[in-house]
């Protein structure tokens, strides 16, 4: 017998460059190297501006003046001290309340319709994104106020069917939900992301539910809800967090003062007059650094209730 044969096969030896492996500290060299963009990019313009924003947050700063240390004084004067900070936060609250659930309700009605389309699909889903490209500029934001406006055209098609407004961005009852509509408006980002999930979802088990005998309505609440619910978390977190830092809607209603009688002054609005029209940098950064220990908390809220409604096919005993 051929004692090649009998011996074991060797393994070729890895190919490398030159004859020789590349030491592993160049090697992390070359990643740092190509990662350094975005390391000088976040310590830049990310971790350095926070540092100097919570130094800012404990001083007397009004721009111009170098900043004087205060300590505490200007987060217990918002809480104590400055009622118009209680009505911001309140008035964020309802705008979450109210803009969030609608936008992601049209968001997963138009999703679901589009699904079941079987031409112009893609026309549609292009024409329904772009408003969430657009919404937040302030051009367009000041094309809403004119629409809601006294003697605007929602103002204008309500008086010829016998409802005489008289502006929504003059009532301080409807000023804040003029906004809020302007929010619902740009639901193409969420609708972009439900339709991929919806889409993932096999057919086979609407297949089977049929055949059981249910209902359009039965399958999308026993199937469609439970498969859709890591998309539905998702969109509802990322639209919460967007939602609590809502600025340009409101400045361009109110013209920058929250107006009428406050109803929409926002809290980064409030931020903003704070911080620039007052000049008070140093509360306007105590406030920026509240209002991200708020988004913090209401984050951390939302993980810990989604698990007893947020669905995962690959865990067991859900």
């Amino acid at each position: 017998m051929d004692e090649a044969a009998v011996l074991p096969r060797q393994r070729p030896a890895p190919a490398v460059q030159g004859g020789k492996r590349r030491p592993k500290r160049e090697r992390e060299g070359a990643a740092w190297v190509f990662l350094s963009p975005w390391v000088l990019g976040a310590a830049v313009l990310t971790l350095l501006p926070m540092a100097v924003s919570l130094y800012l947050s404990f001083t007397d700063y009004d721009l111009f003046d170098p900043p004087s240390w205060v300590g505490l004084r200007n987060y217990t004067q918002m809480f104590t001290e400055d009622p118009r900070l209680l009505r911001s936060v309140l008035n964020t609250l309802l705008y979450v309340l109210v803009a969030v659930p609608l936008q992601l309700a049209l968001a997963l009605a138009v999703a679901v319709a589009l699904k079941s389309m079987k031409r112009g699909k893609g026309f549609y889903r292009s024409a329904f994104y772009a408003p969430s490209l657009l919404g937040a500029s302030m051009s367009i934001a000041l094309v809403w106020r004119a629409l809601f406006n006294d003697g605007g055209t929602v103002d204008n098609v309500l008086g010829s069917l016998g409802l005489h407004t008289g502006g929504w961005v003059n009532r301080p009852g409807w000023a804040l939900l003029s906004v809020a509509l302007l929010t619902v408006w740009q639901f193409g980002a969420p609708m972009v992301i439900f339709l991929a999930g919806l889409q993932q979802i096999p057919k086979e088990l609407y297949e089977a539910a049929s055949v059981d005998g249910a209902g359009r309505w039965r399958q999308f609440v026993s199937i469609t809800l439970p498969m859709l619910s890591p998309v539905l978390f998702f969109n509802l977190v990322l639209q919460t967090i967007q939602a609590f830092q809502v600025f340009t809607p409101a400045f361009a209603v109110s013209g920058g003062r929250g107006g009428p009688a406050d109803s929409t002054l926002f809290y980064t609005l409030y931020l903003y007059d704070r911080g620039f029209t007052a000049s008070h940098m140093g509360y306007a950064s105590a406030m920026a650094w509240v209002l991200l220990i708020a988004i913090a908390i209401v984050t951390a809220v939302l993980f810990r209730t989604s698990r007893s409604w947020v669905f995962y096919a690959n865990e067991e005993g859900r």
